[in-house]
Formats: structure tokens, sequence, C-alpha cells
């Protein structure tokens, strides 16, 4: 099978792909979600005029000049409205988001009245009509759509939606990733190594890029190089309700590489396998009924490239989110050479200049070397067939931190 350019390949991994069904999840629950449904207003806010200040309700005609002497009839707390109505010289102490009584126009903020003692305050700045007034829909009126589909919920959002007296809200169902190592060299971390034997790793990144665009991660735990073994594990991850399974190792071409022929014994259409990039080459993509599989490579570096790559934009699509790989110009900082078939993904750190972005790529780009791609902050993307390059020329950085 010839090598796939990674456009290619990931425009093949999102055909078809679209987001999940809703769900109706309460508003405790709703952060960091995608609107499925329009959250359309079920009442007005506010339901009535209501003072936007601590004052004193009154006529507008009897505070156009000052000062002004009224008496004070009443007192109106939020949540408890004056009964009465507001005539010639008469006021109504009132609270912030209380209901304008009936006959008022204008609220006096306290700071501009001073109190006469007997019932009685005198107004010392004039106030028009209509101020420090919130009228009735200034925010939204019933029937209005405030949140349309898509929307990232977040603290503004999920606020707007309770006031418009929302408990529940329906949202993109976030996708469910099942996740098997596969290896007979591998244990779980915190273990006594025997000999021979190293630790499973890729399966925290994995799930960390999972959890980054919002998606679910179920860890499946490690499979030993054995077919029924690794089938035991994919049959428990349909069971689970998986929308995409995520395999680590076992997808190249060696006599324990199992994956593909597990896979396709259960019944996957083989997508593609094998991308013209570097690191990830033996990356797989299939479908398995509505799930999507992925097999990633053992390596660690590549299975977290391939999984900024592909897991990650796939997931996103899943989930009802946009996602873009952050791509930025930038100057190299160290010389290249030249490229050959394979896109290549160059570790780097880029820093910047006076404005202008500088990547440096680290000398040794082994994709076992895992501290190498944590310290650095974005890969430089090399083109199949490259030319060499010198310091100070013009190349193209994905960014990730």
């Amino acid at each position: 099978m010839a090598l796939v350019p990674v456009a290619e390949a990931l425009e093949r991994l999102l055909e078809g792909a679209a987001p999940l069904a809703g769900e109706s999840v309460p508003l405790f629950e709703a952060m960091d979600r995608v609107l499925a449904e329009p959250v359309v207003a079920l009442r007005t806010q506010p339901p009535f005029n209501a003072s936007a200040m601590d004052g004193y309700a009154c006529r507008a005609e009897d505070v156009a000049t000052v000062p002004s002497r009224l008496s004070v009839i009443g007192v109106a707390p939020a949540g408890r409205g004056f009964s009465g109505a507001v005539g010639r010289l008469q006021a109504v102490r009132i609270f912030t988001g209380a209901p304008l009584p009936e006959g008022a126009e204008t609220i006096v903020i306290q700071e501009n009245v001073r109190d006469l003692g007997g019932g009685e305050i005198e107004v010392v700045e004039p106030a028009a009509k209509g101020r420090n007034i919130r009228r009735v829909g200034l925010d939204f009126s019933k029937g209005d759509v405030l949140l349309a589909p898509g929307r990232l919920l977040d603290a503004a959002a999920l606020s707007l939606a309770a006031s418009a007296n929302h408990a529940r809200v329906s949202v993109v169902r976030r996708p469910l990733v099942a996740i098997i190592a596969t290896g007979d060299e591998l244990l779980p971390p915190g273990s006594e190594l025997g000999p021979d034997q190293i630790i499973s790793s890729n399966a925290y990144g994995v799930a960390a890029a999972v959890q980054s665009v919002g998606a679910r991660a179920l860890d499946l735990g490690i499979a030993a190089d054995r077919k029924e073994a690794i089938a035991a594990l994919v049959t428990k991850a349909v069971a689970s309700g998986a929308d995409v399974i995520v395999t680590l190792g076992g997808a190249s071409v060696g006599d324990h590489d199992l994956i593909h022929d597990v896979l396709t014994g259960e019944g996957m259409k083989l997508g593609f396998w094998k991308i013209a990039m570097r690191p990830g080459k033996p990356l797989m993509f299939g479908r398995l009924g509505h799930i999507m599989c992925i097999g990633l490579p053992g390596n660690p570096v590549a299975s977290l490239v391939c999984s900024q790559l592909f897991l990650k934009p796939l997931l996103a699509r899943l989930g009802g989110r946009d996602f873009r790989q952050d791509i930025r110009p930038a100057r190299l900082g160290a010389a290249l050479q030249a490229n050959d078939l394979r896109q290549d993904y160059v570790r780097s750190v880029v820093s910047d200049d006076d404005g202008a972005l500088v990547a440096t790529p680290f000398g040794i780009q082994d994709s076992s070397m895992l501290r190498m791609l944590a310290d650095a902050n974005g890969l430089i993307v090399r083109e199949p067939f490259a030319p060499a390059a010198a310091v100070g020329e013009a190349c193209r950085v994905l960014m990730f931190r």
C-alpha cells in the first residue's frame, strides 16, 4: 500500500464525520459543552420596569428643578414592589431590581438626596425622565433566540440560559474514545520492571489530547501481543459505546504487529494504512460499523504527533467544536538537511526575536525521545522533498504550547 500524503489522510479521516447527537444536561454540567439546539428565551428580562440603582422613585417634573422637597410614602425592596401609586411631590424609597411604582418616572440616586427626617427628603440634583430605570425587555424578550447551536458554553452563556429560565440545555454528546495499548514489553507506571520491559506512557498523552478537545477517554489497559488478547479489548471497547477506538502500537508490519489483522477480523473496513510523514508513518485508520478506529504508532513521540494532527481534529468534529492547527511563519534558528518523500514534523523550540518567531530544531529527532517533545513548543513543518535550508530561512511552525 502506497504512503498516503498527510493532507489526503486527514481529508479521508474526516470524511463523513459529523457532530454526535445532542443530550440534555443540567446547567451545572454544561460548562465547556457545545450547544446542539438553540436556547430560546422562556421569559422577558427584566419582566417589568425596574430600578437600576438604590434611591427614590418619583415623578420627573417634581425633580426637574432643585432643591425639591418630597414626601416618602413607602419602600420598594427587590422582590417586593410598592403596591400604591406615586403622586405629586411624593417618592418611594427603592432598591436596585425593584419594580418601578405606578406613577414614578425617574429614580433619584440616594447620593443626591438629603434626609430631612419625619418622612421628608430634599433632592439636590435634578433627574430626567427615565433616568436609572431598566425598561421591560431591555435584556431580552420571550421567544428571542439567545444562543445558537455550536456555541461553546462559557460562564456568560450559562448565566444567560439560566436567566431565560432554562434549567437544562441540549448539548452535543462528548465523543467516547477507548484507548488500547499493546505490547508484551509494557507495564503501567509504578510497576517493578522485569528484564526487557518498559513503562507504558503513550496512553496518558493520548488521553490528554482526547480531553483537550472536550472528548472522554476510556483507558482499557494493555493487551499482550496475542490476537485473542487484543480482540477481547476491542470487544470491550465496542460494548462500552465507544465512538472511536485508538490502539497504541502494533500497527506496523512486523510479525508482532497484530492490530490490522484483529480489527479487520472484527469487521473493520480499512481506510488507509501508512502515512507519508515523519514521525508517524505507521498510522492506520478504518471504520468498524459506526466506530472509527485509529491505530497510532507505538513510538511515544509519533503517537502524540499523530494525535495532534489526526485524532484531535476528528474528535473536535464529532464534538461539534471548531479546531484549527496553529501554524505560523517563522525563521530557522539552525540549518536543516534536505527532506525525503515524507512530510516532516521537527521538534523545535520557538522563541520571539523582536516580534519575529525563530524556530530552532533539536539536533536529534528520534521518535522515542519524550523529553525533547516536552521541552519543545512547536513543530517545524517541512514538505516532502524540501531542499536543505540555512539558518534564517523562512519556515512554518505548528505551535502546540
